[in-house]
């Protein structure tokens, strides 16, 4: 049957539209609400709000500055900082003169730096004060270490800035100030940015963002504006954030997860906070009054190791109830995980005794402690053992889990309210589709995958077939309704010499249960059996070395106490009871220090460099396979 023309002009005028959806489309949509509260930030102390109006304002200075400064259409623009309202500004500046943003992580090296900026060819860089590393100018100092090598660089722009000792170096406020002196110069360049808008193409680069390079060197993921806009209409179907939520960031906004978190603001509209520091994030939810905290999972690992080390604590018959109340937890955790229900009569009984006589206050506190309106903990970046999930949904405080990568502009997975399954990352987005391989690997194809990584073809080529299917590295497994279930990465299964593999995100997973255990690392790939590498949370462990009255203050003389190392293999042995022979941990090491970014053993979203460690403990990892041959068979 034929179209009338009127619906022909509406499917024209639809098509149209959608064409012209890109990052920028989206934020100045917000014009129509110009005394909406978009965005807070703590200044000299006091929470200070921004309307999308004076940020809409902002954006049109700073970008009228960048197009001053040279920046045209395809040029790359380096964001070199934590996360924080200046970011999204400057991003936002960068898209709105028509150029690419690649973002820095606060984190990353001298070396590192000079190679994503040499690399992605950035005309211009903005970069922040870092006055947790090495003094008000502490990133600037790590720039002039690599001076030679950003001599491509025409003007560097700080967020904060104390001294100029670069002549192309200027204050946010005086390239601000420079927009804002052409736009009063030339009135007509005030729908300028408007018109960019409308000629961004939605094929066209938004970012490039750079992978971690645990491997080799980072590789830029090219994401262009329509799969930003693509994520923004998936994330509106899932309905997780709302319009009228107060979101708290904290993740770096190099990492995709955080970028889905601003460009979700940017799209649906509600209040984005910054946090201070990943230290006050807790602090920081009570003040502003957050409903939604995005976070990865070693936060919620560490939030339930704090719940169970101060209950544990508590003197006599509330230490002893709160003790029996983990307990049925743990035999509940244990049958919901293992896809059941703990159905006997007495252990549904008990279970409700625990509920009313511990979670219900439990839920009361951790409620107040987050301020008192939070709704929903998202979890993205790494996998989540299914056990904390369960917790923190027990406890009253929602926690659902995602998945995504880098180069798939982050989620193709997430739980949804009301269909939460612990153990999966749930069902996938709007227009994703996902299968798993013959060898078990992922799958996904859809409108939110990158085009490619910058200037490496044949790493395309490697991962993004010619039927559009991007192969994530990861090995899964799909359930009748589709929910995913992510059980290691391809590259990081261990193979022992006897040909058996095993996964060791899984064994990790497991054993971080123990709130005791800061970090694991499983090794044993060409081994005869698996060992671990494990770290100690020294807080927990103070805490719990108190509670049983043992003498160590401090970290080096807490790892060597024998009561500590039974602890740590009482948890192994519960782990290995649930594995086959080949997969059991046979030897672990307490290593004498924890470890961090600082000290390069873990990534910017505090997930474990596998290959840093094994090569760094080397001869540790090398002694437990010695001590299995001196002491025979394991």
């Amino acid at each position: 049957m034929a179209m009338s023309q009127n619906a022909v002009r509406g499917e024209y005028e639809r098509a149209e539209a959608s064409a012209r959806e890109n990052l920028l489309s989206f934020f100045l949509a917000h014009e129509r609400e110009r005394d909406v509260v978009a965005a807070t930030q703590k200044v000299d102390g006091l929470w200070r709000e921004w309307t999308w109006g004076e940020l809409l304002d902002r954006a049109a200075r700073l970008s009228e500055a960048l197009v001053a400064s040279g920046i045209a259409p395809g040029d790359r623009v380096c964001i070199y900082s934590d996360s924080r309202l200046e970011w999204v500004l400057a991003d936002l500046a960068i898209v709105g003169a028509g150029g690419i943003t690649v973002p820095i992580y606060g984190s990353n090296t001298p070396e590192e730096v000079a190679y994503i900026v040499e690399n992605s060819q950035a005309k211009m860089l903005f970069v922040d004060h870092d006055r947790g590393a090495g003094g008000a100018e502490g990133r600037w100092k790590r720039l002039a270490q690599i001076a030679e090598r950003t001599r491509g660089i025409q003007r560097f722009v700080g967020f904060e800035l104390e001294s100029k000792s670069d002549e192309r170096l200027v204050s946010l406020t005086e390239f601000e100030e420079e927009g804002a002196e052409i736009l009063r110069q030339h009135p007509a360049r005030r729908n300028a940015l408007q018109e960019r808008a409308n000629a961004i193409g939605k094929d066209e680069l938004c970012c490039i963002l750079y992978t971690s390079g645990t491997t080799g060197d980072p590789k830029g993921v090219m994401l262009t504006h329509e799969n930003w806009a693509a994520q923004v209409r998936a994330v509106a179907d899932v309905e997780l954030l709302l319009p009228t939520d107060v979101v708290m960031l904290f993740l770096p906004l190099a990492h995709a997860f955080a970028r889905v978190v601003e460009v979700a603001w940017i799209g649906l509209g509600f209040k984005l906070a910054f946090a201070e520091s990943a230290d006050k994030v807790v602090e920081n939810m009570a003040e502003v009054g957050a409903t939604v905290l995005p976070a990865v999972p070693r936060v919620f690992e560490k939030a339930y190791a704090k719940v169970l080390a101060d209950g544990t604590a508590l003197p006599g018959l509330q230490g002893r109830l709160f003790r029996w109340a983990i307990g049925e937890f743990e035999r509940r955790a244990d049958a919901l995980e293992e896809g059941g229900k703990a159905s006997a009569v007495m252990a549904r009984a008990r279970w409700a005794l625990a509920r009313a006589l511990v979670f219900g206050k439990l839920r009361e506190r951790l409620s107040e402690r987050f301020g008192g309106r939070m709704r929903l903990f998202i979890s993205g970046g790494a996998p989540l053992a299914a056990k904390f999930c369960i917790f923190f949904n027990e406890c009253g405080l929602k926690l659902v889990e995602g998945y995504g990568l880098t180069e798939t502009c982050a989620p193709t997975h997430a739980n949804r309210n009301g269909d939460i399954k612990p153990g999966t990352v749930g069902r996938p987005l709007l227009g994703i589709e996902a299968r798993i391989a013959s060898d078990g690997e992922l799958l996904v194809r859809g409108p939110q995958i990158m085009v490619g990584y910058y200037n490496q073809p044949e790493e395309t080529a490697a991962v993004l077939d010619a039927e559009g299917w991007f192969h994530t590295g990861d090995i899964g497994t799909l359930d009748a309704e589709g929910r995913l279930t992510i059980t290691d990465r391809k590259k990081d299964l261990i193979k022992t010499s006897a040909g058996k593999y095993v996964a060791p995100q899984q064994l990790e997973n497991a054993l971080k249960q123990e709130p005791l255990i800061g970090h694991v690392a499983i090794v044993g790939d060409k081994r005869r059996f698996i060992a671990a590498l494990v770290t100690i949370s020294e807080e927990v462990a103070k805490r719990w070395a108190s509670a049983v009255k043992l003498p160590a203050s401090d970290y080096t003389s807490l790892v060597m106490r024998p009561e500590l190392r039974e602890r740590i293999q009482t948890a192994i042995d519960a782990v290995n009871q649930r594995l086959p022979r080949h997969a059991a941990i046979r030897r672990f090491a307490i290593l004498e220090q924890e470890w961090s970014q600082l000290t390069g053993e873990l990534t910017p979203k505090l997930s474990v460099r596998r290959k840093i460690v094994e090569a760094k403990f080397k001869r540790i990892v090398d002694s437990l396979y010695g001590q299995a041959e001196q002491g025979g068979r394991p």
